[in-house]
């Protein structure tokens, strides 16, 4: 079995958490390779850097707001002290640097998986309408925010309640001028302008995590249904689902993008049972590893992808699997958090 160093970010096992432990716990479980797990952090206390028991050793990477130049100089640096074969990132904002760096990646000898530049852009959510209407997908109305006194003519078209989105995370249900703009000060203190001001839309929650090959093929297809959903609408428990309209939807997309990579959407199923994309997610989700629960191991799947290796399209999925989410106290000693505010490693 080859030994293999794979790096891994998005390490944020918190009540809003990042998809790298899910995806680290489902590439251990691959039969194919004897892997050493290096974690990829931003910041000294996200909780997968002290999980040792699934990553091998952590270096924290500037910001993406540092830019190319700053991520590259560490990531050559990483990489004379790890032999790094591949990188998986699994946050959406630091996919831009990370497929802008996708030569000078190869020439340091680590192999990436991503969508293109093109692929990231065109699911974007100030652009999700007008890519609504290019491939004939069915998407709420939106508009984007740069100030808060855009709301309340916002409201007038779209009307009452607004789903009021940061540009890469975060969310609110508004139901009222007060609430939205409340709801704006936050989201553009935290996230930035503009916003995205969305059509609500009621129905029944359900994510489909995927796996393009980059040809319009889609390797993998999992359908899951929340079944509970935390106040930052993240989900805490879901369900697999069998049912061949969100496959359907999942093949679609990935045919008429040539979707390249992991990839998640995120949907409503109105009672009229017509399917609304409500996002598109250009990686895998914080629930990835009940893909691989369900017989699918996409993470597993992306590995081979980019080593260049041969998948097979994936059909069977156990149905009925569920994922229950839990807190659990993580202890660790002051020296390996000094060790890692300080150095930058551990």
């Amino acid at each position: 079995m080859p030994r293999l160093t794979v790096a891994v970010t998005g390490l944020n096992a918190t009540d809003s958490p990042g998809p790298g432990v899910a995806v680290i716990r489902a590439l251990r479980e691959s039969p194919d390779f004897d892997l050493r797990i290096i974690g990829l952090s931003y910041e000294a206390l996200e909780p997968g850097i002290y999980l040792r028991e699934l990553v091998d050793k952590t270096f924290q990477l500037p910001y993406p707001s540092a830019g190319t130049a700053a991520l590259l100089e560490r990531l050559a640096h990483i990489r004379q002290q790890e032999d790094v074969a591949v990188l998986i990132p699994n946050f959406d904002a630091e996919l831009y640097n990370f497929i802008k760096l996708g030569p000078q990646l190869r020439a340091l000898g680590i192999h990436t998986f991503l969508p293109t530049l093109a692929q990231l852009e065109a699911r974007d959510k100030l652009n999700l309408a007008a890519f609504g209407a290019a491939h004939g997908l069915s998407v709420p109305t939106s508009r984007p925010l740069h100030s808060a006194a855009e709301l309340l003519a916002t409201a007038e078209t779209l009307g009452w309640p607004l789903v009021l989105k940061g540009r890469y995370y975060d969310a609110a249900v508004v139901h009222s001028l007060a609430q939205a703009e409340q709801a704006f000060a936050r989201l553009a203190g935290q996230w930035g302008v503009p916003l995205i001001a969305q059509q609500f839309v009621a129905g029944q929650e359900i994510n489909i995590a995927g796996l393009g090959d980059g040809h319009g093929r889609t390797l993998s297809a999992v359908p899951m249904r929340k079944l509970t959903i935390t106040d930052r609408g993240k989900a805490w428990a879901g369900i697999t689902l069998a049912d061949e309209a969100l496959l359907a939807l999942a093949r679609r997309f990935a045919e008429a993008t040539s979707w390249r990579g992991g990839f998640e959407l995120e949907l409503m199923r109105t009672t009229s049972d017509e399917l609304v994309i409500l996002e598109i997610n250009p990686r895998f989700p914080a629930w990835i590893y009940l893909t691989a629960a369900a017989g699918q191991n996409q993470p597993a799947a992306l590995l081979r992808l980019a080593m260049s290796l041969p998948v097979m399209e994936m059909e069977d999925y156990a149905v009925g699997k569920m994922f229950v989410r839990y807190a659990w106290d993580l202890i660790t000693d002051h020296t390996e958090f000094q060790q890692v505010a300080a150095l930058g490693e551990l």
